[in-house]
């Protein structure tokens, strides 16, 4: 009797794959702020934040402003990012390897919502700016 085990590999959140979806979630605009439900160049709700640990600038103590301050911070936004993705990730796309389309469904769509479709303009633009800097 034959076993097969099937292993999905994961890998952390590329610089080439936060910088694109920080590109198709604003432009990467680091003086966007906040608008009514979420903040910052990677567009990032309280929930989002709050479920990837609630980073902090500089690893400040926690504030009221803290969301907002990490948030619009690219690298704290950043790294609210790459913790939700270490919680949440996992292959929306069925492929078998859990990668940038894989993070950039989550990140739009939430952890259960990831296997739905994208908008097709802001899935275009993911893929030019994947194809753009992936092999530099």
């Amino acid at each position: 009797m034959f076993t097969f085990l099937f292993f999905i590999t994961a890998q952390i959140v590329s610089q080439v794959c936060l910088g694109c979806i920080c590109e198709v979630s604003s432009g990467c605009n680091t003086t966007i702020g906040c608008s009514e439900t979420v903040c910052g160049p990677f567009a990032i709700t309280w929930g989002y934040w709050s479920d990837a640990g609630k980073p902090t600038l500089n690893s400040e103590p926690l504030s009221d402003n803290a969301y907002a301050r990490c948030v619009n911070d690219p690298y704290c936004a950043a790294a609210a990012v790459q913790n939700y993705m270490t919680k949440f990730g996992h292959d929306c796309t069925g492929n078998g390897v859990i990668d940038c389309e894989d993070y950039l469904r989550i990140h739009r769509l939430g952890a259960n919502g990831c296997t739905g479709a994208l908008n097709s303009k802001y899935e275009d633009r993911f893929k030019l700016c994947l194809r753009t800097f992936q092999n530099q």
